[in-house]
């Protein structure tokens, strides 16, 4: 009865378009109501235990963080610095696709911002050179899931706030891992450039100088805000010197000093990145508070420990449980957006895969991976349709989506990766925090 009702609910929140997030919490109500027994209080103290976690206040302000650095043109600056190391590598100026949106992420934390702030500066430039525009948009779209990735990350901040795992050790683990697949992706480029799909390689040098390894090596140092605003959340969060809330707001404090000092950043544009960033948090809150309602009366139901026990009593083993919830999200990935997704799906699969002996840090990274295919994946791929409209029509969708395809799979065989030798993802939270 309670699978029906809730996968009606799904059904026909997709054909209503209603609201993600009020969607979520109207079925999460009506369990309570009609299957508890008169139990809506539960939901209201479920949604109050986690909306005054100190905790929770770094998300609004990591928003903010990556607001103030869209809009300060930081990301021009970045990749100006970056682009001559890349220009006569096979793949050309792609790579510094990959490789900006990579620095990036470290200050970012999201991926749509990732993808519109480095597509705003790359796609004008690289197009008027003669790169193929669909590849071109792959790229931006592929190197923008970077973002959610490398910390700090606001899907893994949210996942560790609802599930109670370290924000620390979530934060280190996506480190190696989001390097990793920088490199998977880079080495694809060249493989695509090799095949005669990339670029035309010989306009990356049209009236320009090659740099001595001294002119590039000091447009690389002129990188150290970027340095200065990592430290001031990641330094001071693994120092001890601060708590995550107190790092987030620490970054908020150096996007500024950073965006006034290095960039373009007015009070004009401050506000602008304040209102926008209260938008999208609103919107998140919403996803937030239905996800822990509908979570709530999951719970007290015991489904989670039930389709953990029906898994079992199926005789499907550990990696048969994570096969399917990678072909879940995967499905669920063309009709959710990222964060939505994870709110909506974590409180079942995280407690299935725990039960499986999967890590819980781990498991992070993975749904996190699985998130960032979502979004590039139609028709509701995020960074796609960020950065075709950015193209002012010139890359279709769908177009752009085939052109990502091999980003796609490349995600994808990150995962495999991880999941053979799980070390990847954990080798560094256990040496800087101990092994737990």
């Amino acid at each position: 009865m309670v699978w029906l009702v809730l996968l009606a609910g799904l059904v026909i929140i997709g054909l209503t378009r209603m609201p993600i997030g009020m969607g979520l919490g109207l079925i999460g109500l009506f369990i309570l109501k009609f299957i508890v027994g008169d139990a809506e209080s539960l939901a209201i103290n479920a949604v109050w235990d986690v909306l005054s976690d100190f905790t929770l206040a770094a998300i609004p302000l990591f928003i903010f963080m990556g607001e103030i650095l869209l809009v300060s043109g930081v990301s021009a600056r970045i990749y100006n610095a970056l682009t001559p190391f890349f220009r006569n590598l096979p793949g050309g100026l792609l790579h510094s696709n990959i490789a900006v949106c990579t620095v990036f992420g470290a200050v970012s934390g999201a991926s749509t911002s990732t993808a519109a702030a480095i597509g705003s500066v790359a796609y004008p430039e690289l197009s008027h050179r003669g790169y193929d525009k669909p590849l071109l948009v792959a790229t931006l779209a592929a190197g923008g899931t970077l973002g959610l990735l490398i910390p700090p990350s606001l899907s893994l901040l949210l996942y560790g706030v609802t599930q109670g795992v370290s924000i620390g050790r979530l934060f280190l683990a996506g480190v190696v891992p989001g390097v990793v697949l920088a490199l998977m992706f880079m080495v694809l480029i060249s493989f695509l450039d090799k095949r005669k799909k990339g670029t035309k390689r010989s306009s990356d040098s049209l009236g320009e100088t090659e740099l001595s390894s001294y002119q590039k090596l000091y447009g690389l140092l002129q990188l150290w805000p970027v340095a200065f605003i990592a430290f001031a959340v990641l330094g001071t969060l693994y120092m001890g010197l601060a708590t995550p809330t107190e790092a987030a707001a620490l970054g908020v404090v150096a996007s500024i000093v950073t965006g006034i000092a290095w960039g373009g950043l007015g009070v004009l544009k401050l506000w602008n990145a304040f209102v926008t960033s209260v938008r999208v948090f609103g919107a998140i809150a919403v996803v937030l508070i239905g996800a822990l309602i509908l979570s709530q009366s999951l719970t007290i139901l015991g489904l989670p420990q039930e389709l953990a026990g029906a898994m079992a009593d199926a005789g499907l083993g550990k990696y048969q449980i994570l096969l399917a919830v990678v072909i879940l999200y995967l499905v669920l990935g063309c009709f959710f957006d990222g964060i939505s997704l994870l709110l909506m799906t974590v409180p079942i699969m995280y407690p299935v895969l725990m039960a499986s002996g999967f890590d819980p840090v781990w498991t992070g990274v993975i749904i996190t991976i699985l998130i960032e295919i979502g979004m590039i994946t139609p028709p509701v791929g995020m960074n796609l349709f960020v950065l075709t409209a950015l193209t002012n029509g010139e890359v279709s969708l769908g177009r752009a989506a085939v052109a990502a395809i091999p980003f796609w799979l490349t995600l994808l065989a990150g995962i495999a990766l991880f999941t053979w030798i799980p070390s990847i993802v954990l080798w560094l939270p256990d040496l800087v925090m101990g092994a737990k």
